[in-house]
């Protein structure tokens, strides 16, 4: 258990959160513990606390903390509470179990309380959806804003040992006015409640949300078995019920998040901000998270010492799988599924920023950049990256950034492969201390028996795995198969026998148990060089349970698309018109008839802004006819989205009719099968400006 104090403030990337510390919080906390009780909720209502007939979360809660006495609940409502060993909420709701929130939830502050959803009657069934890692039973609770409130998270959390499980919770989120200084997210764990809206940090009195002496962080909270992001259907909400995060962990050691659902947030389904030391995240189902804001799957801010991500599919996110920026401590990332990641941004899948963090034993595929990147700046080494199985990358499946730019694609993708190391300053400006990716001493192997001795150099002392390669692209390819490992000798020569069949490519990398792990060496081939096994594109975030049955091979068709390739806006719109829809209904029935499908959907402008705002402009109108495909039910994993702005018009006039060519969304349809598909053009929903 880690019990060390923060002695500053590590904040997010996303909010610069400025807090007043109410007295009545403080004096809360200060307080001995309240009695605790078994209460049952049988209402969900939601509003003034108020003694009836029935008793409500919002009450429930109060009585947890000691903040509404027991003697001022009715009699009906004191029958449903009775003395217990620890806290607990129950959940008895006779026919609707949504709980539409009128404003925020007091924070639960009474240690180990247990919020249990799955205590609900009818609670167990389970879903069967093959893209869940671990199946999570269905929820029958579920807490949501009422229509028209601006309610920014659904619980926070500040006392030890707090346990919710068996919840749906989604659609919390704040206005921009807000999120500066209120943290929104489905689940917030922190040491002191945030207000509603905390205003701008001016005044005295004002303090930002900053762990001391008189307020450690909650120890030990455990989340799990709940859906968080999505609908209780199961599908993804209606945009303006989109939550904005899922769960945050601002301030809280040895949190636990297991087999959750976390799926359709605007920004990370998992975020840590001023600590997360010890937190373990495993064997949840992270899918389709980032969608307008922060783009990445999990986001690690702020000191992770210890954590642990394990046992996780992380898919069809719109950045990276995993994401580092700037922490403190180092992390274990191991035993994954990240797939189909970088549907907006094409960054690495796992982006490291730090020292000593291990990523092993994980699957890693079809992402538009690198595998693992690991940031040159700020000073990173001694990360290890071995075991892994990738696939179907556009990058090196480890990527040690340089520091000699400072773009923002370097924070993103970092920049391939690095030139060898030939002065001592490389340590310096080089993930990993620069390690050198080993060199074989040729373009092939001859092979005798079905065997090969491979041989090469690399930095002196170093582990060297040998993988085969998946992919290739020119000298590099995908490291698809752990084959063997050797150690280089004190010259850094290696030699090692590999069983192999003629044909395969093969590449390594090289480990210091100092420096970490290099970039992976050009390929080399057993016997012939050729251009090696290709990974099937058809893109799923199902896990498969067992080896599915061959399908038998079937004649190649061409799929003849006739319909409209692009949908149009109004000027400085990105709203989508009857007539765009009725388009795009079309273009769902193909994605549905045809599996096999993926799509491209690039955003267009008119040149009558600047090149920034164009850009921008842009990805809003393939942002919103992606989210109208997710509503109706087209997997995330089968769509990519790009913005062109202004760069690509439709054509060179200057007329009205040329500027509403202008403005659309193209999409690209790609057969994964290889076959090709013909478009049709058509302008029926041109908005000509007045």
């Amino acid at each position: 258990m880690h019990m060390s104090k923060l002695t500053k403030l590590v904040g997010t990337a996303a909010l610069a959160v400025t807090l007043p510390l109410a007295a009545s919080t403080v004096q809360a906390q200060e307080t001995t513990a309240p009695t605790p009780y078994s209460i049952i909720v049988n209402s969900a209502a939601d509003g003034a606390v108020r003694p009836d007939d029935a008793l409500t979360l919002r009450e429930a809660i109060e009585v947890i903390n000691g903040t509404l006495p027991v003697t001022e609940l009715s009699g009906a409502e004191r029958a449903r509470v009775v003395p217990a060993a620890s806290p607990v909420i129950n959940f008895s709701l006779p026919s609707e179990t949504t709980i539409a929130l009128a404003e925020l939830l007091p924070p639960i502050m009474a240690a180990g309380t247990l919020v249990d959803g799955s205590s609900q009657p009818g609670y167990g069934p389970i879903s069967t959806t093959d893209t869940m890692v671990t199946p999570v039973p269905t929820p029958m609770v579920t807490l949501t804003p009422a229509p028209g409130a601006e309610v920014p998270r659904g619980l926070t959390i500040t006392a030890d040992d707090v346990t919710v499980r068996g919840l749906s919770i989604y659609g919390f989120s704040a206005r921009h006015r807000s999120t500066q200084t209120t943290p929104p997210a489905d689940i917030f764990i922190t040491h002191v409640s945030p207000p509603v809206d905390a205003g701008l940090p001016a005044a005295p009195g004002w303090q930002t949300l900053q762990p001391d002496e008189d307020s450690d962080a909650p120890v030990g909270v455990v989340i799990e078995d709940n859906w968080l992001g999505l609908s209780p259907s199961g599908q993804m909400p209606p945009e303006e019920q989109l939550s904005a995060l899922g769960i945050f962990v601002f301030n809280g050691l040895d949190t636990v998040i297991q087999r959750n659902r976390i799926e359709f947030h605007e920004g990370s389904g998992i975020i840590t901000g001023a600590q997360a030391m010890g937190m373990d995240v495993t064997e949840n189902t992270m899918r389709a998270n980032g969608l307008a804001g922060i783009p990445d799957g999990i986001r690690l801010d702020g000191n992770i010492d210890g954590a642990q991500i394990h046992g996780n599919l992380i898919c069809a996110t719109d950045g990276s799988g995993v994401f580092m920026f700037k922490p403190e401590g180092s992390a274990r990332i191991y035993n994954n599924d990240i797939r189909f990641n970088g549907r907006r941004l094409r960054r690495a899948a796992v982006y490291l920023m730090g020292s000593g963090h291990e990523v092993t034993g994980n699957v890693i595929q079809h992402q538009p950049g690198p595998g693992v990147a690991i940031a040159a700046y700020p000073h990173n080494t001694g990360n290890i990256i071995r075991d892994n199985q990738f696939a179907a990358l556009d990058g090196l499946s480890v990527d040690l950034g340089y520091n000699d730019e400072s773009r923002i694609q370097d924070f993103q993708r970092t920049d391939g492969p690095n030139p060898p190391r030939n002065s001592s300053m490389r340590r310096r400006d080089t993930a990993n201390g620069a390690i050198n990716a080993p060199e074989f001493d040729d373009y092939t192997f001859p092979i005798s028996g079905g065997q090969a001795t491979l041989s090469g150099i690399a930095d002196p002392g170093t582990a060297i795995d040998i993988y085969t390669v998946v992919d290739r692209k020119g000298y590099y390819g995908a490291l698809n198969q752990y084959v063997t490992t050797v150690t280089t000798d004190d010259t850094g020569s290696f030699n090692v026998g590999v069983d192999a069949p003629d044909g395969t490519i093969v590449s390594a990398l090289a480990t210091d148990d100092v420096y970490g792990t290099s970039e992976p060496s050009a390929i080399t081939a057993i016997g012939t060089l050729g251009d090696g096994p290709r990974s099937p594109q058809m893109p799923s975030c199902e896990i498969a349970q067992d080896p599915p049955e061959p399908e038998p091979e079937l004649p190649p068709e061409q799929v003849i698309l006739r319909i409209p390739r692009n949908i149009h806006f109004a000027l400085d719109k990105s709203d989508l018109s009857a007539a765009s829809i009725a388009i795009m209904d079309d273009i769902i029935a193909v994605l549905q008839e045809y599996p096999f499908i993926t799509v491209e959907l690039q955003g267009h402008t008119d040149p009558r802004a600047s090149n920034a705002y164009n850009q921008a402009l842009g990805e809003r109108r393939a942002l919103a006819a992606r989210n109208y495909l997710l509503q109706q039910g087209v997997a995330p994993e089968r769509m990519r989205i790009r913005s062109f702005g202004e760069t690509q018009r439709r054509s060179s006039g200057t007329g009205r009719v040329d500027y509403a060519r202008d403005r659309r969304t193209e999409f690209i349809f790609t057969d994964t099968r290889g076959l090709e598909i013909i478009y049709e053009n058509l302008e029926t929903d041109l908005q000509i400006e007045p």
